[in-house]
């Protein structure tokens, strides 16, 4: 061996050897050397109603995504992203001509001329319209209270008066409001150490918020409290929890301050998977106003959220890192609780469900 050869194999050692020690946390993936009980699950016990799901309904092939719906047993699937007018007919043309009972669709509303005169009376005949062509429901993204702004120029407030009149034509309706109000506190905490999605910040910078931009995450969740308590006719289903599925004791007053707010589980299956006993305790005492929702449309992701729900797994992995970097622990609920919220529950409170696609009680 020459010298410069044995010296190259050397640096190279010692340099990976040095990069070994200096992992970043992006890195650093033990493989967990625990053993225990596995359970994995890949098909939910009982039919699931999906109530939080993102698809261009007019360009999908619905029947690929069947095809997935059927292996993980999910019945129906709800669309929140169903639009409005033209885009939501199309959606539902392509629904109607291929799988009337698998697919509903959820409308949506332009907010872009609030403050011009007659806006609120325009908005909720638009969504009249949109539920005889099919809409079930209306969905509300974050963007209301984050980024929508009135004609001045000004933040429209989630709880902001002129939006009155949609919110009244869906209680005349019958239809609920799914509502998506901020994001995780955390992403208006310091980027710090102390921060528990400090990786998500890192690696999707844009999420990061502040007191002033637009303002403080309190402000706007009380915003959405007070929407709730304004019109209490009104079905509101909370997506993610509320962002209170780190506090299930605040979530459980606010469950009994409005009976008229439901609560969607989509993006927050990590939290629960983090307290199982207390989730469990909180799954059973609010069982009549839980749903299930995924909200992103990844196949592979749904058997954790299975598994979190059905199973007395312990400390079994999350599918993203970024969003959790600890293990998941499940809840065991009893059959009678998956039921209700796998489907029984969403068949309360969403119009035009297909009864037959699920057992008979």
């Amino acid at each position: 061996m020459t010298k410069s050869l044995y010296t190259f194999i050397l640096l190279s050692f010692f340099l990976g050897t040095l990069h070994a020690q200096e992992l970043t946390f992006e890195e650093y993936n033990p493989e967990s050397t625990l053993v225990v009980p596995e359970h994995p699950i890949t098909r939910a016990k009982f039919p699931v109603i999906d109530v939080h799901s993102h698809h261009n309904m007019a360009e999908t092939d619905l029947s690929v995504v069947v095809r997935a719906m059927d292996t993980l047993n999910l019945a129906v699937l709800v669309n929140l992203s169903g639009g409005s007018g033209e885009k939501l007919k199309a959606g539902m043309a392509n629904i109607q001509k291929n799988y009337p009972n698998r697919f509903l669709q959820f409308a949506n509303v332009d907010f872009s001329g609030v403050g011009e005169t007659g806006w609120g009376t325009r908005a909720a005949a638009q969504l009249k319209e949109d539920y005889a062509n099919g809409a079930v429901g209306l969905k509300i993204f974050k963007s209301l209270g984050l980024r929508y702004t009135d004609t001045d120029g000004n933040r429209v407030a989630v709880d902001d008066a002129r939006l009155d009149p949609v919110w009244e034509m869906c209680a005349v309706l019958g239809i609920p409001v799914l509502i998506h109000a901020a994001d995780p506190k955390s992403f208006w905490d310091p980027m710090d150490s102390n921060n528990e999605r400090w990786l998500e910040l890192k690696t999707r910078p844009r999420r990061k918020r502040s007191a002033t931009d637009p303002a403080p995450w309190e402000q706007i969740i009380a915003e959405q409290h007070n929407l709730f308590r304004k019109h209490p006719k009104t079905i509101f289903i909370n997506a993610h929890m509320g962002w209170y599925a780190n506090n299930l004791d605040r979530l459980s007053e606010l469950m009994e301050e409005f009976p008229n707010m439901y609560v969607g589980i989509g993006a927050i299956i990590a939290e629960l998977g983090r307290q199982p006993r207390r989730a469990k305790a909180f799954f059973i005492a609010y069982q009549d106003r839980i749903l299930f929702g995924k909200d992103s449309w990844q196949p592979s992701e749904f058997p954790t959220y299975f598994r979190v729900l059905e199973t007395a797994d312990e400390y079994f992995p999350y599918h993203k890192k970024y969003h959790a970097f600890w293990a998941m622990y499940g809840l065991d609920l009893p059959d009678a609780v998956l039921k209700k919220v796998y489907y029984q529950n969403a068949l309360k409170i969403v119009p035009n469900l297909d009864p037959t696609l699920f057992p008979k009680p």
